[in-house]
């Protein structure tokens, strides 16, 4: 019996073949927001959808413009451009005057990403320091907070703090008081009838979002379960004033960016670990100095700078966690 030889033919990585794309992924986050904008729309009228388009058309015209003085390959058609100016409107409060998104999309799309080669090279999520630039350049603009109402809203609608703001500064006594109950308070921060940024309004509406992007493998739960039940705990156990285990975890998880930034900004799979056991430390991390910050510091809210600082700490976790070779003796 003759047997023929053929040669081993062995390919560079990646083996494993997906129909998933980098597009199809950009653009299904975008869609699993969607019921959380329809809400903010609900609440804050078109103001919402003026905010948050024009930071969507500065996102996608900066990239557009630089990878064309530069002779780039125009990438728009990704949909990371439009995810970033997404993410970055509805980190912004629906009064914000019209440069604020622009030079924030600036900022996010160009100097974050684009300056560091583009999507997969930049360091840090390009909406989080968007808004972190915004925030030290306009602290006043960006902490005007408009008082929601049904339907589209008036222009000239009045202003108030947040529930993170009001907790921060009266107490949750004064915030429950104002609410009526604390189940009031949860139905309202549930459904989003608060004062917050565009993001901030429905919890309900993320979470059904984020339930898509679970179903659909896009996310995994290693993040955001290790985020908030971080933050849960430590809630739980120094919430209160003047007493342990006394605080309530269920109103630090529905107020602010805690759901926003759990399973939509800290899963960014550029600027966070790959590894799964570091991701569980890096969600430890966010819900760590989320909590520190609120609690303890200057700011009512902590998720934006929690990401960004564990951001710095993503490649080095993940060379922590790296899988050992197969075969190979440690020196």
């Amino acid at each position: 019996m003759e047997i023929t030889k053929r040669p081993l033919i062995v390919s560079v990585s990646p083996h494993i073949k997906s129909e998933e794309t980098t597009s199809r992924i950009m653009w299904s986050v975008s869609a699993s927001l969607l019921p959380a904008m329809v809400m903010s729309a609900y609440f804050f009228g078109p103001r919402a959808l003026f905010t948050v388009g024009l930071c969507i058309a500065a996102s996608v015209l900066s990239e557009y413009l630089f990878q064309t003085a530069l002779k780039k390959k125009i990438t728009v058609n990704d949909g990371s451009a439009f995810l970033t100016g997404l993410l970055l409107g509805m980190n912004l409060p629906p009064s914000v005057p019209f440069y604020i998104p622009v030079i924030g999309s600036f900022v996010a799309v160009i100097i974050t990403k684009q300056i560091f080669g583009g999507l997969g090279f930049n360091i840090f999520n390009p909406a989080l320091i968007g808004r972190a630039f915004l925030l030290i350049s306009f602290p006043r603009l960006m902490t005007i907070w408009t008082e929601p109402s049904a339907a589209f809203i008036a222009l000239d609608a009045r202003t108030t703090a947040t529930p993170l703001g009001i907790l921060k500064e009266e107490g949750q006594a004064r915030l429950i008081e104002l609410f009526g109950d604390k189940l009031h308070l949860y139905a309202q921060l549930l459904i989003g009838h608060r004062a917050g940024s565009l993001g901030e309004t429905s919890a309900i509406a993320l979470l059904i979002g984020a339930a898509f992007l679970l179903y659909r493998g896009y996310i995994t739960w290693h993040i955001p379960l290790s985020f908030l039940g971080t933050s849960a705990l430590i809630a739980w156990v120094f919430g209160a004033q003047g007493a342990l285990f006394a605080g309530d975890p269920v109103l630090h998880l529905l107020s602010g960016g805690m759901i926003l930034g759990a399973f939509f900004m800290a899963t960014d799979y550029v600027t966070s670990p790959s590894v799964k056991n570091g991701q569980i430390i890096f969600g430890i991390g966010c819900g760590f100095l989320t909590m520190l910050i609120r609690l303890k510091g200057g700011f009512p809210e902590g998720v934006m700078f929690a990401i960004l600082i564990m951001n710095c700490f993503a490649p080095l976790i993940d060379r922590g966690f790296k899988s050992k070779i197969f075969g190979l003796k440690k020196k």
